[in-house]
């Protein structure tokens, strides 16, 4: 037994330093989500730039970049145990500029400034919206809520219905007859931000199970049909996703059990 204090102390010590400590990691390696949501931010702000240019085929597809980088920062942030609340800001604040304000520039110089007032009325719709599903998207995820599906259309994936509808056709709009159909383009997106419906996170997505085999398929088919036609495949995807929450609702409501009769 250790009875002189001084010598319990250092015993302590020791057993204590030799005890392995959880490795912190490096600065540089922290700070990598980071530069992935700066690099999204650029895009977006690059989007807006070329709108004003009229460069809508250089435009369009800065929105699609953003898209990718704003998927890989949360993803090396979890890899690396560097999440933090300045990031998750951060990404908020740089998702508001890439697929609020930048698909809304773009659209409004693509098409909707033939209509006025009522076109900036649309594209300022468009990004309160996008403001408000990401405010949202932050208390939900902060309370816990079902990784497996989005309340609401997530913000980058309303942003991509306007962006490959202008990369399918970056000629412009400049009749204001022609760009009143060029309206549900903004606006159907922007409601669908704020609304309840459900559309699949695809977070939950394991391919080691029985149907990797089949995603794997089905994304090599993808990165064919990307290769061969892009615009029409971006244009497909993002309408096809638009349309799912409706699919998925109306699926929902066609399984609940009938209520028993009277």
């Amino acid at each position: 037994m250790l009875s002189d204090p001084d010598q319990r102390l250092r015993f302590f010590r020791r057993e204590t330093d030799n005890e392995p400590r959880p490795r912190r990691p490096r600065r540089g390696v922290s700070l990598l989500p980071s530069l992935f949501t700066m690099g999204n931010m650029w895009c977006g702000y690059a989007s807006i730039v070329y709108s004003l240019h009229h460069d809508y085929e250089t435009a369009a597809p800065l929105i699609g970049i953003a898209y990718a980088l704003d998927a890989l920062d949360g993803r090396i942030a979890r890899m690396t145990g560097t999440e933090s609340d300045f990031g998750l800001q951060l990404d908020s604040l740089a998702d508001v500029i890439s697929f609020g304000i930048a698909p809304a520039v773009l659209s409004y110089a693509w098409g909707l400034q033939s209509l006025g007032r009522l076109g900036w009325a649309a594209g300022f719709m468009f990004v309160a919206c996008a403001a408000m599903r990401l405010a949202r998207f932050n208390v939900i995820s902060a309370k816990g809520g079902d990784k497996r599906y989005y309340v609401g259309m997530p913000s980058p994936a309303a942003a991509a219905v306007p962006a490959a509808t202008v990369f399918l056709y970056p000629y412009g709009l400049n009749d204001y007859r022609a760009a009143l159909p060029a309206l549900l383009m903004v606006l159907v997106p922007a409601a669908l931000m704020v609304s309840t419906i459900r559309y699949r996170s695809f977070k939950d997505l394991d391919l080691r199970s029985r149907r990797s085999f089949r995603v794997l398929v089905i994304i090599a088919a993808g990165i064919v049909a990307f290769w061969t036609h892009p615009k029409a495949v971006l244009a497909i995807a993002a309408y096809a996703y638009l349309a799912s929450g409706f699919i998925g609702l109306a699926w929902s409501r066609f399984r609940q059990p009938a209520p028993p009769a009277a």
